[in-house]
Formats: structure tokens, sequence, C-alpha cells
């Protein structure tokens, strides 16, 4: 099992090829775009917290990032190489998604379901190895799943469920976690501890996250850069500070908040007028 210090190096290695560029793409639903004209690029180590109201193309935009929905204008591109001429597995490796929603509710151990996300790792046999399983159960003991390793995924409650896809995205050993609202079904404690526990992956291993997310105070908290969306396009892009505005909120939510700093952590906190 490696470490996080071989971790870095690794990781290292691979983002000195480039990055995951996103060159104005814009994704159309029949003739309707639902992603218009985005563009920013994901460095190294990096939390990115992607936010907007319901409708505003969040989910589109992540499940185009890793090829997924097919984009209809522009260009994605992975390590300097276009992210459609990659394979499933060229992806896989790089690339692992936690989906806001997933079918998991099949009789498959926790372990067994953690295990499937090293797959673009296997060997030519097509069976997993000791390493594959060391991987696999330290991601769940790192998702406060150390009990559940024999447990049936059917037998899980949301929340539960949820960690343990999380757990499988880790696993992947991909570089790039893409979340779609992580902590949907989750308690206050597990949630602070997934979003800590992105950003010490992302940090050790040099890796990256875009992370999907309603909670504007979390996404104040644990995110290098947030992005805004509004009806499918960028509406800001930048620091928490510079991005979680009176007026920018206001214009996108079309609500009244108020302003203050974390007196722990001195982030920007974010309160709605009622």
């Amino acid at each position: 099992m490696r470490g996080h210090a071989a971790c870095r190096s690794y990781f290292r290695l691979l983002s000195q090829k480039g990055m995951l560029k996103v060159h104005n793409i814009s994704v159309k639903y029949g003739t309707r775009n639902v992603v218009s004209d985005v563009s920013f690029e994901l460095g190294t180590p990096t939390i990115v917290a992607l936010i907007g109201p319901n409708g505003a193309g969040k989910t589109t935009l992540i499940r185009s990032l890793n090829g997924t929905v097919p984009i209809s204008q522009g260009g994605i591109e992975l390590d300097g190489k276009k992210l459609n001429e990659l394979s499933r597995r060229e992806i896989a490796r790089n690339i692992a998604v936690v989906a806001q929603e997933n079918e998991t509710k099949f009789p498959v151990t926790v372990l067994e379901y953690v295990l499937s996300g090293r797959f673009a790792n296997g060997s030519a046999f097509g069976w997993e190895t000791e390493t594959d399983i060391a991987i696999a159960r330290k991601a769940l003991d790192e998702c406060d799943l150390g009990e559940f390793y024999n447990r049936l995924m059917n037998e899980l409650s949301g929340g539960e469920r949820q960690r343990v896809v999380l757990a499988r995205a880790i696993a992947t050993d991909a570089r790039i976690l893409l979340l779609d609202e992580p902590t949907a079904n989750l308690d206050l404690a597990h949630q602070a501890q997934m979003f800590r526990l992105v950003r010490e992956r992302c940090r050790g291993c040099d890796a990256s996250a875009i992370v999907i997310t309603h909670d504007l105070n979390l996404a104040a908290e644990f995110a290098d850069e947030v992005l805004l969306l509004k009806g499918g396009e960028v509406f800001a892009y930048g620091k928490p500070k510079d991005v979680l505005t009176e007026t920018n909120l206001n214009e996108v939510y079309n609500v009244q908040v108020l302003l203050d700093e974390n007196p722990t952590s001195g982030r920007v906190r974010v309160t709605m007028k009622y």
C-alpha cells in the first residue's frame, strides 16, 4: 500500500504532463444548451466547489468532464490529450466519479463494491491482488467504514452507501475526483469528515477534486476555488471570498445574505436573511 510520500511522488510525475483543461465547452440536450461556453483549468492540489441553483448545469458539467456526457462544442484535455481520444480505462485511471444517484442497492459486499473501483489498475488476468485489497480496506477505514467490509450494499442506509461510493472513488487512486453532492444523506459529522478526507487526499497526493455542493459554508471552508454557475454559464470563478459576495449570491440565488468571518478558520461565512 503506497503511503502519502509515495503518492505525492507518483502524482507529481503525472501532473508535470499537464492538468485538466476545459476550453469553451457547451453541452446540449436536444436543442437546449445546458452548459454554455465554460472554460477553466484544474491545477493540483486544488479543490474546486461547483455551486449554483438547481438547473444551473452543475451535474451535466461534472458528467462531461469524464466523457460520460458528450460535449457539443469546445474541448477537454487531460495531460495535453483530448479526452474524447482516450479509452475509458485511461480516463478511469485518472478521473473517479462519485455520482449524486448511484445504483448500489444490490447484494454484493461493501469490500467487493470498493474493489470494483480497482478495475482500471487491474492485472491482465482480471482479479484483484493483495495490494488492491489493502488499498480498498484503507479507503473504507478512512471513510469510517472499517466494520462494514462484509456488509451487503443493499443492507446499508443512504448515508452509509454514499460513504462507500466515496471509498470506491478513493480506492481507484485517480488523481482527479468528481463529486456530485457527496454530502447528500450524510449527518453533520460525516459531511465535515468527507470534505476533510478529500482535502487531505488532494494535498497529500498532489491530486484535485471538483465538488458539487449546495452548502455554501462547506464550499467556503474547504474549497480553494469556487465556480459559480448560472443558467449553464460561469457567473463567477475564483477564491471563495471573491465569489461568495452579497452581490453575486443575490443575483444568482435571488436571496439576501449576511457575510462575516468564521472565527475559527477566518474563512467567509454565509448566513441567509429571513
